[in-house]
């Protein structure tokens, strides 16, 4: 095995075993909650929502491109290709869009009560499910030439123009059109909900900051209430941090492919930018665990259940 397909297979393995874990927990964790509050408020079933997503993304790119790697399943050929790479593409651009959808909702939350922005909070909230319906179907559509274009290297040994080297697939574009169009619609896919996203977080921490003011020095018996919106705000916040600085060099690198004029012998351009495009699937989880108590408070329930349990067994074993 060469030294650099190991070493792309234990990236992906990272992203792997970091990724699925983490994603399965913050599902099982608001699954839990739906099952004792019987229903979910907006935010936590957009989360729940984006974990689902996130836990395709890196077990279908991170888990296919490790097995790939270390040669332990024979996955991609034309079929292999096309499937792997539109459903890892289709569902990329969702967790996008939901971080989007997030953020947004969150900024809308601090409305004051009453206003018009409140009231497009719950409109949002009570339509969420046809929302989530429109973001499948706008980035299934959006992601057809991974469908049209992509077939195996077992097909090609040679470069070939106007295509992209992702490893173990080819997306062989018919023009340098059709390939500079599509790469426009990836980025433009991308940059859109980057730009509002970064602006629903500068909103948000304008309004922390100025929050932070006017309770400085002063007691409030609302305290609580406030400290769960503000944690709520400052998770969304480094969400968006997370989303902006490792899709942004993914986005970088996406560019920077378009530029070349012949198809790279080698997939490291691609390489970095599939690493960073599924980094953010695979550590996401670990601020939603970490900032969120909602989640935490079902995972200790379950911690402590296990824990008498295993007590049981073992008074009934003596």
């Amino acid at each position: 095995m060469a030294s650099e397909v190991f070493v792309r297979g234990m990236l992906f393995l990272s992203l792997t075993v970091v990724g699925i874990p983490g994603n399965a927990t913050v599902i099982v964790a608001f699954l839990l909650l739906l099952y004792q509050e019987k229903r979910l408020l907006a935010a936590d079933a957009i989360l729940l929502h984006l974990a689902c997503v996130n836990l395709l993304v890196v077990a279908v790119r991170g888990l296919t491109e490790t097995l790939a790697s270390f040669r332990l399943a024979d996955i991609f050929g034309d079929t292999g290709c096309k499937s792997v790479i539109f459903i890892y593409r289709a569902t990329r651009g969702l967790s996008i869009w939901l971080t989007f959808l997030l953020s947004t909702y969150q900024c809308l939350s601090i409305a004051p009560p009453g206003s018009s922005w409140a009231s497009v909070r719950a409109l949002l909230g009570h339509y969420l499910a046809f929302v989530f319906l429109f973001l499948w179907v706008l980035n299934a559509c959006m992601t057809t030439a991974a469908i049209l274009f992509s077939f195996s290297t077992k097909n090609e040994t040679s470069p070939i123009d106007n295509g992209i080297n992702v490893q173990f697939c080819y997306l062989n574009f018919p023009s340098k059109l059709s390939r500079d169009a599509n790469g426009a619609i990836q980025v433009g896919r991308d940059v859109v909900p980057m730009a509002l996203m970064t602006l629903a977080s500068l909103i948000i921490l304008v309004f922390l900051y100025k929050h932070s003011q006017q309770v400085k020095g002063l007691r409030s018996s609302g305290a609580g209430n406030g400290g769960a919106e503000q944690r709520a705000a400052k998770a969304v916040v480094a969400l968006v941090t997370l989303y902006v600085v490792f899709y942004g060099a993914d986005n970088g690198l996406w560019v920077y492919t378009l530029t070349v004029k012949k198809t790279m012998s080698s997939s490291l351009i691609s390489d970095l930018r599939l690493f960073f495009g599924s980094l953010y699937a695979a550590l996401s989880p670990v601020v939603i665990i970490a900032s969120n108590r909602k989640v935490n408070s079902r995972l200790g329930c379950v911690a402590h259940e296990t824990s008498a349990v295993e007590k049981i067994k073992n008074l009934s074993s003596m």
